[in-house]
C-alpha cells in the first residue's frame, strides 16, 4: 500500500505482516487505501496513526479464540472486547476511534448490531497536559524575548552597516568597509566569501575573517540570520502573543501589511493560518493585528519579518513561491533533515520548528521539554479564556474545564459572580408601590404613575426628573396599577428576547436591572394577573415599549 503525500512523497505499508487472514488483510487494506487519496489524508503523519492502530487490532484479533476470517465474521462481543482493551488512556482512545472509523466504511459494518457497537462514543480520558503556572510562563516568555531581541539587535545592526556600505560611507579597504563587502556576499549568497581548502572545506578569506573577528557562526552568517534555535525562540513568542499551535508556526507564511496604510502610517498584517485538520472549506482563516507602538499586538509581526528578511530573499530567489516565515539558516549547509512531510532545505536554510527539535529549546531553558503544549493552554485557557482555531465547545472540554489552574481561579470568580449577583439582586428590586387602581392626581409616565415628579432622586436644574422612564420602577415616588401591566408585560418579555441576541455582559449592563424588577413585579401580582395582562396588550403598548428601547421617549 502506497501513500502520496501533499509534496508527492511516498510512505509504503505492508499489510501482509498483520497477524491475520488473508481476506482479512485485503479488507483493512481497502478500508485504508480509501483514505490516502487528495482530501482524506494529505501528510504521512495522518495514516501512520491508522496504520498503527489497525496493526493492534489485528495483534487483538488474533489472540481470539474465535478469529473472524473476514470484517463480516465480527460479533458484536469481539468488539465489546476490543473497546474495553482500548480504555482508559488517551493512546487507546485514538486507537479505537480511528480504527472503528476506518471499519464503518465497509459496507459490511454499515448496518446491524456490529455496526451500531462501532457507532458508540468512547469517553475521551481527560488530558494531563496542564498550563504553566504564571512565573513559570513568565520566565519562558523572559527566556525568548532575550534570545529573540539579542538575535534582531544583532541584524539590525549588520543592516544599517550593509546598508551605509552600499551607500559608499567607508573608505576602501578600510576595516568597515571589508565587513560591508562580505555582509553583501552573505545577504546575497547565504555565506561571506569563503575558498575551498586542501581538506575539501571552505575557509573564510582572510582579510575579511580579519575584518569580521574569526570565522566562527558567531561572527560570520549570524550577522543577518537567525540560527535554528533562535528561530524556536520566536516560535515562543508567536504561540504566547496568538495562541497559535506548533504546526500552525511551523508552515506560517508571512503575514502582509495592508496596502493602505492609513493617515497614521501604522501597518496593520492580515496574518494568514492553515489548520489542516479542519476539514474541507475551513483550512484556512486570517487575523489581523496592528503595530502602532512597542507594546501594540503587530509589533512582534514587524520584528519577525525584519529578523528573516534577508534570509526569505534568499529563498524566494532560489525557490519561488516557498513563502515561509520561520526561515533559519544552518551551520552544516550539507547536512538536511530527511523528513518527507517537511520543505527540503533551500541552499543552506531551513524552516519552521520540527516537533521533534522543539523540545531542544526548552531543554536549553532548563524546561525540561518542549513549551508549546503546555504554552499554548496557558494562553487560551488562562490568560484569554477565549478559543483559537477551534470551536467554542472544544475550548471548553479541552482546554478550559479540564486545567487545574483554571479551576482554582474559577474558585473565586464564581464565588465572586454569586456574592455579585446577590447584591444585584437586593438592589434590583420594585421599589415603585404596588396599587389597585390610579390615585388622584398621580402623572402617568411611559412605564408608572408618578406621585412627585419635581422632588425624585434624580432632580434637574429648573426642576422635574432627569431620570429615564426605565428607573420609574426603581423609584418610591412611582405608583404601578394594573393599567401599566400589559405593557411592562410587553417590557418584560422584549428585555427576555434581548437577552438570547446581546453578549451577557451588554445585556446585563443596560437591561439587567429593569428586567429584575420587572420579575420582582410579576413575583408581586402573581402568574395569574400577569397572563391575564399579557391577553390585554394593545398595539398602542408595543408602540411605546419600542420607543421606550430605542431612547425615543428620553430625548
Amino acid at each position: 500500500m502506497s501513500h502520496y503525500n501533499a509534496h508527492g512523497h511516498v510512505r509504503k505499508y505492508d499489510f501482509s505482516v498483520l497477524p491475520v487472514t488473508e481476506p482479512m488483510q485485503r479488507s483493512l487494506a481497502a478500508l485504508f487505501a480509501a483514505q490516502c487519496r487528495p482530501g482524506r489524508w494529505n501528510t504521512h503523519d495522518s495514516s501512520k496513526s491508522p496504520f498503527q492502530a489497525l496493526k493492534t487490532f489485528a495483534v487483538f484479533l488474533s489472540q481470539l479464540e474465535d478469529t473472524p476470517r473476514d470484517l463480516d465474521e465480527l460479533s458484536v462481543a469481539q468488539l465489546k472486547r476490543w473497546r474495553v482493551s482500548q480504555s482508559g488512556s488517551n493512546g487507546g482512545y485514538y486507537c479505537f476511534t480511528d480504527t472503528a472509523r476506518l471499519l464503518r466504511g465497509d459496507a459490511r459494518l454499515q448496518s446491524g448490531p456490529a455496526a451500531e457497537e462501532l457507532a458508540r462514543r468512547m469517553i475521551k480520558p481527560k488530558s494531563r497536559v496542564q498550563s504553566y503556572r504564571e512565573a513559570e510562563f513568565d520566565q519562558i516568555k523572559l527566556a525568548a524575548r532575550r534570545q529573540f531581541r539579542a538575535a534582531l539587535l544583532r541584524i539590525e545592526g549588520n543592516t544599517r552597516h550593509l546598508e551605509r556600505w552600499r551607500e559608499g560611507a567607508f573608505a576602501a579597504g578600510s576595516k568597515d568597509c571589508l565587513i560591508g563587502e562580505a555582509l553583501d556576499v552573505l545577504a546575497r549568497t547565504g555565506d561571506v566569501p569563503r575558498y575551498p581548502t586542501n581538506d575539501g572545506q571552505r575557509s573564510v578569506v582572510r582579510r575579511y575573517s580579519t575584518a569580521l573577528g574569526g570565522s566562527s557562526a558567531e561572527v560570520t552568517w549570524q550577522r543577518l540570520f537567525l540560527s535554528r534555535m533562535e528561530v524556536f525562540g520566536l516560535g515562543v513568542l508567536l504561540m504566547a502573543e496568538y495562541g497559535l499551535n506548533l504546526s500552525v508556526i511551523d508552515s506560517m507564511e508571512p503575514p502582509r501589511a495592508s496596502p493602505d496604510l492609513g493617515e497614521d502610517g501604522h501597518p496593520t498584517y492580515r496574518i494568514p493560518l492553515e489548520k489542516a485538520r479542519r476539514g474541507a472549506g475551513g483550512h484556512y482563516e486570517t487575523r489581523n493585528v496592528t503595530d502602532d507602538g512597542a507594546a501594540s499586538r503587530g509589533r512582534l509581526i514587524t520584528q519577525a519579518l525584519s529578523a528573516t528578511r534577508f534570509a526569505r530573499a534568499f529563498v524566494e530567489e532560489h525557490a519561488p513561491g516557498t513563502n515561509r516565515l520561520l526561515v533559519w539558516r544552518t551551520n552544516n549547509p550539507g547536512r538536511t533533515m530527511q523528513d518527507a512531510e517537511r520543505l527540503a532545505n533551500v541552499g543552506p536554510f531551513g524552516f519552521g520548528i520540527h516537533k521533534d527539535y522543539a523540545g531542544q529549546w526548552g531543554t536549553a531553558q532548563g524546561l525540561g521539554g518542549s513549551p508549546f503544549m503546555r504554552g499554548r493552554r496557558t494562553v487560551l485557557a488562562v490568560d484569554r479564556r477565549e478559543p483559537a482555531q477551534h470551536s467554542q465547545d472544544t475550548h471548553d472540554t479541552s482546554y478550559s474545564l479540564v486545567d487545574k489552574r483554571v479551576q482554582a481561579d474559577a474558585v473565586e470568580v464564581i464565588a465572586a459572580a454569586a456574592e455579585d449577583a446577590a447584591d444585584r439582586a437586593r438592589k434590583a428590586v420594585l421599589v415603585a408601590q404596588v396599587h389597585d387602581a390610579p390615585a388622584p392626581g398621580d402623572v402617568e409616565t411611559a412605564t408608572a404613575d408618578c406621585a412627585d415628579f419635581d422632588n425624585g432622586p434624580h432632580p434637574v436644574p429648573g426642576g422635574g426628573c432627569g431620570a429615564s422612564f426605565l428607573m420609574c420602577l426603581g423609584c418610591e415616588n412611582a405608583r404601578v396599577h394594573p393599567g401599566h401591566h400589559p405593557r411592562l408585560v410587553h417590557l418584560h418579555q422584549s428585555l427576555t428576547g434581548l437577552r438570547s441576541v446581546l453578549p451577557p455582559t451588554t445585556w446585563d449592563a443596560d437591561w439587567g436591572e429593569t428586567h429584575a424588577r420587572l420579575e420582582d413585579l410579576r413575583r408581586k401580582v402573581g402568574d395569574g394577573p400577569w397572563n391575564q395582562a399579557n391577553a390585554r396588550i394593545t398595539d398602542a403598548d408595543r408602540a411605546l415599549i419600542d420607543l421606550l428601547l430605542t431612547g425615543s421617549l428620553d430625548t
